[in-house]
């Protein structure tokens, strides 16, 4: 079944488009604008290039999404497959299935928004020139990364992202970025140069690099302790960019300085890269060599997971002067430890919880950092202490939708049932209570038990986080007077003035944010801007599809569990 009927040569076509268009639109916008499309700000010109392809490349996904037969989603579709290298036999081989196409679709949407915000709310630094073709080559690794079939060609898509995220981070990035920057590429680099040495390892000892002949094989080519070596090294390889306790060090460094768009796109699409590669190539390519590290791989996973939560509660306590965006990162570290839960179990349920987490990871945590990102520009600081004792009021008080868009991601971020973070979860820990045949019972559930008293620690924090940041932390009113408020909670100018919004004045010292104010400003509740339509047209395809998804999961589920029960059993439906 098609929701529109749509040619084999068609289909081949748009998915070679939305992979290689990206690409074209950065050399584009790094050259002059013609003449009539210079416009009155080149600046500006320039950020409508990269809506224009992020909205073109969306458009097409979203038609390849259409044209795909979901009647067999366990079937490659819109394939290509060229030869490239013939003497190291490395083709030219693209094509989705119904593991890859929710991720293909979710890194154009994600990429799309992130342009259009940027349009906008453009961060400081250097050329937009710069920053919206670096911006387009990381859309066309990603989108690449979960497009190909052949190994090495996987390899470089993968690195292609590095480079591109090194610079928006040091370049757009915010306090000690270049720091961020040079942890961020050093760990991704020396777990990529692993990782190539195990794909060398299956492409030589097997004959061939292409991922379908070697999931179909399953890994019966591969002795036993050739498996164990490869998913060594490329688990390595691919922990790292996931990220996986205790190789996660560089993550909450990176998102903390990286700038808002630079943090979505890393936790929305550059951690995905990761487990979809134990996905793609360690389950169906090296069965035996995953069994011998499921036990291991789980148990990192589960630490993960409280060690991610337990960090959060840390930074959410009062007094802590934690960063709400170091908060999110470290959330990011225990999200994925489902992720990798699930796929240590080696189960169908679990593989589709893991899965299925992904996308939720990505839609919940890209909104929350977007939130995130404005609540700092209007306050000036993501400090939590400073964000809970600004006034008495907090968000609700001063911009309430903006303080209610924040708790419902936040809720949906600890997984409440109806919403995309729920499924997940639930599948994950279902899984490893009856893991695969030749893994331990007892081990497994015990790791689930851990798990499930991590989300008990996740919605803890998240509440906290919700509690202190939307309602805020009272202070006797006899402390605050209506010449100190402006001084406690000042913002930086952000975006265009929402209409019937009184300009802004000084605060005080010269140079000092100043604060916007809607309507008569009290003594214990100065307003802030709310939701600006931009971001209202970034947010809501985010919070509908969170919606959607947990309301829907046959959604996913429909396209992903025929494509996982093929895969594990070896090519065979």
């Amino acid at each position: 079944m098609t929701v529109i009927d749509i040619s084999p040569s068609v289909m081949q076509f748009l998915l070679a488009f939305i992979v290689v268009a990206p690409l074209l639109g950065a050399l584009a916008a790094l050259l002059p604008a013609p003449p009539g499309l210079r416009g009155r700000n080149p600046d500006q010109a320039v950020l409508r290039h990269g809506v224009t392809v992020t909205g073109a490349v969306l458009v097409a996904a979203i038609v390849l999404a259409a044209g795909f037969d979901h009647d067999h989603p366990a079937t490659m579709q819109a394939t290509t497959d060229i030869s490239w290298i013939p003497a190291l036999d490395v083709r030219i081989h693209l094509g989705i299935d119904g593991i890859s196409l929710p991720l293909l679709v979710l890194t154009a949407l994600l990429t799309f928004l992130c342009a259009l915000y940027s349009y906008f709310k453009l961060p400081a630094g250097p050329s937009p020139k710069a920053f919206v073709a670096l911006v387009l080559v990381l859309e066309s690794g990603t989108l690449a990364t979960f497009a190909v079939l052949d190994l090495l060609l996987f390899f470089l898509a993968f690195e292609m992202v590095l480079i591109p995220m090194y610079f928006l981070i040091a370049r757009w990035g915010g306090d000690q970025r270049q720091a961020a920057a040079w942890k961020f590429i050093l760990y991704t680099l020396l777990g990529s140069v692993v990782m190539l040495l195990g794909l060398l390892l299956i492409g030589l000892k097997s004959g061939t690099f292409d991922m379908v002949a070697l999931a179909t094989d399953n890994g019966r080519g591969l002795t036993t302790s050739v498996q164990v070596i490869a998913v060594l090294a490329i688990g390595l390889g691919l922990a790292v960019k996931t990220p996986m306790w205790p190789l996660h060090s560089w993550l909450p460094d990176a998102h903390t300085a990286a700038p808002t768009v630079g943090s979505v796109l890393l936790a929305g699409v550059l951690l995905k890269m990761g487990t979809y590669g134990f996905v793609r190539i360690l389950l169906p390519v090296a069965p035996d060599g995953m069994r011998t590290f499921a036990p291991y791989l789980a148990a990192f996973a589960v630490v993960g997971i409280v060690y991610g939560s337990l960090a959060c509660l840390a930074l959410a306590r009062t007094g802590a002067k934690g960063d709400l965006k170091r908060l999110i990162a470290y959330s990011s570290v225990g999200h994925m430890g489902f992720v990798l839960l699930g796929i240590a179990t080696m189960t169908p349920t679990g593989v589709n919880g893991a899965l299925f987490a992904n996308i939720a990871h990505g839609l919940i945590t890209g909104l929350l950092f977007f939130l995130v990102g404005a609540v700092k520009d209007r306050y000036g600081t993501a400090d939590l202490d400073t964000l809970a004792g600004a006034t008495g009021a907090a968000l609700y008080g001063r911009a309430p939708r903006l303080g209610a868009l924040l708790a419902f991601a936040a809720v949906a971020s600890l997984g409440l049932p109806g919403l995309a973070g729920f499924w997940g979860e639930m599948l994950t820990l279902f899984g490893a209570y009856s893991p695969a045949e030749g893994l331990s019972r007892p081990a497994f559930r015990t790791f689930m038990a851990i798990g499930a008293f991590g989300t008990l620690l996740t919605a803890a924090y998240m509440l906290i986080v919700v509690r202190r940041v939307c309602m805020g932390e009272h202070a006797p009113h006899s402390r605050l007077s209506s010449d100190e408020q402006p001084q406690q909670a000042p913002r930086t100018a952000d975006g265009p003035q929402p209409s019937g919004t009184a300009g802004s004045q000084p605060s005080g010292a010269a140079g000092s944010p100043s604060l916007e104010t809607a309507g008569p400003r009290t003594a214990t509740t100065p307003q802030l801007a709310d939701i600006h339509p931009y971001e209202a047209a970034a947010w809501t395809p985010l919070v509908a599809l969170t919606v959607l998804t947990g309301l829907w999961p046959a959604v996913l589920l429909g396209l992903t569990d025929p494509a996982v029960q093929q895969l594990l059993a070896g090519g065979k439906s």
